[in-house]
């Protein structure tokens, strides 16, 4: 017999879940493709150094852009690079430090891709006049 789940002398039924406290024990932990494979802290870091680059600079400038006007963004965009303390500082936790070089991977793999093909881009639009 099961009364209203505001009522704590109902009796609960083993299955009826809906109306159980949680308790610490019970919480829903990481799986183990998150806690333990050893490809996750690679495949997450590489890929959150490559949002990092393309995502960082575009929404600063953007928010820059929108603050104040032209010359002054342009004068406080480098400061953008004070955001790689932030990989920086995750290789100093040993926790986060597998995570933290494959971010710097990421970041200097995606920049020297977009580098290259802006340099061959840029050559080809030049050696053809």
């Amino acid at each position: 017999m099961t009364g209203h789940p505001s009522d704590p002398s109902a009796a609960l039924d083993p299955r009826d879940t809906a109306t159980l406290p949680a308790t610490p024990a019970e919480e829903p932990q990481p799986s183990w493709w998150h806690r333990g494979h050893p490809v996750f802290a690679a495949l997450t870091g590489f890929f959150a150094g490559l949002v990092f680059v393309v995502v960082v600079p575009g929404a600063y400038a953007a928010v820059l852009a929108a603050l104040m006007d032209y010359e002054a963004a342009e004068e406080l965009f480098p400061f953008v690079l004070v955001t790689l303390a932030v990989p920086i500082a995750l290789l100093v936790h040993p926790l986060t430090r597998r995570f933290a070089r494959y971010m710097l991977l990421g970041i200097f793999s995606t920049a020297l891709v977009v580098g290259g093909v802006a340099a061959l881009v840029l050559w080809l639009l030049v050696s053809r006049g």
